[in-house]
């Protein structure tokens, strides 16, 4: 909701004075999300992706304008590795696990605002970047975490503290001349 974004950068402006970074993480969805195609409706789907997509959108926009008032600032999208490369879907056999077709259409759309925002806003000094994670570990089967291994290199699923590194190196001035980028930390996965 706008309202209350304008609100909490409002808050968070008056007490720190100068915001320097967003780390965008949201991941609303509905009481219908994680269900097979056949079985999404095109209601659910689009409610998926509004509330998805439009969160990120709506992010970005806010933040860009404070930056831009402010003269600088980095905005840092997480997507996924489904937002690039399709899944594998020989990973969720045997499992009640099921990758919904909304997550896909929603990360490789976060990833394509990305750049398209680091792009509009260029001359801004307002940086723009992406990180798309592998599978995070979640208490998913062991059959499922097995397989996935199987098409990494070392580790497989990851941790949440797996992304710090980058996250850090983006947010630091090590990384000023690194915009528009999509950074993957999937492990392999990828390859």
């Amino acid at each position: 909701n706008t309202k209350s974004l304008k609100s909490t950068i409002k808050t968070v402006s008056d007490q720190v004075r100068k915001i320097d970074s967003v780390v965008n993480t949201s991941y609303p969805k509905n009481k219908n999300y994680g269900k097979a195609v056949f079985q999404t409706t095109l209601v659910d789907f689009n409610e998926n992706i509004n509330l998805h997509l439009g969160g990120y959108f709506n992010v970005m926009r806010e933040f860009s304008k404070l930056f831009n008032k402010q003269g600088y600032g980095h905005i840092i999208n997480i997507a996924s590795i489904q937002g690039v490369l399709s899944p594998k879907f020989e990973h969720y056999e045997g499992t009640e696990m099921v990758s919904p077709i909304e997550y896909t259409a929603a990360k490789s759309a976060i990833i394509a605002i990305s750049l398209y925002m680091a792009k509009y806003l260029s001359g801004n000094n307002i940086r723009v970047n992406c990180i798309s994670p592998g599978g995070l570990l979640n208490n998913q089967p062991t059959s499922f975490l097995e397989k996935y291994k199987l098409s990494c290199t070392s580790k497989g699923m990851l941790d949440a503290k797996d992304l710090v590194g980058t996250l850090l190196f983006l947010l630091s001035n090590q990384s000023k001349y690194i915009n528009g980028q999509n950074i993957i930390i999937d492990d392999g996965w990828s390859l």
